[in-house]
């Protein structure tokens, strides 16, 4: 199973960075009608997120800023930003390493059983999976974002 759960958060990642470089920066701080954040918000949402569901963030890793569960934890938006925000090149960057910290996980640890449930999931691998699924919600956001900021142009 961890081969299969790292096979489809690699393609889910890999995705995620190509349609990331395709985008247009002028789309990057726009939030169109009818949605709640950008989508320099949804690149550092997955980011920060991802941390948290995999390695532990912010109390387990320093892997990214501590500050950033402040700007991307569910319920913030880029309206109420202050102080360091990271730009997308950073955020892009930023995941293209955790993509190669997942892999290094060794494949053991996608059964270990978690303290307590979180999100449904009872072990690591169940946070994994719930980490693609995220993030693929993500990607459509980001998706939708682009179509209708080009579609008002």
């Amino acid at each position: 199973m961890s081969d299969y759960l790292t096979q489809q958060f690699n393609v889910t990642r890999n995705g995620l960075l190509r349609d990331i470089n395709n985008l247009e920066n002028s789309v990057m701080e726009v939030q169109p009608k009818g949605f709640n954040n950008t989508i320099h918000w949804h690149i550092g949402h997955v980011l920060t997120t991802t941390e948290q569901f995999l390695f532990g963030f912010p109390k387990k890793t320093q892997h990214i800023p501590s500050h950033y569960y402040d700007l991307f934890a569910n319920g913030t938006k880029p309206a109420d930003w202050t102080g360091d925000v990271p730009d997308v090149g950073t955020l892009t960057d930023q995941l293209a390493d955790q993509l190669e910290r997942f892999k290094q996980i060794p494949a053991e640890q996608f059964e270990q059983k978690l303290e307590k449930p979180l999100l449904g999931q009872e072990t690591v691998g169940g946070l994994v999976t719930f980490a693609i699924f995220h993030e693929a919600n993500h990607v459509g956001q980001i998706h939708a974002m682009n179509l209708t900021a080009q579609a008002s142009k």
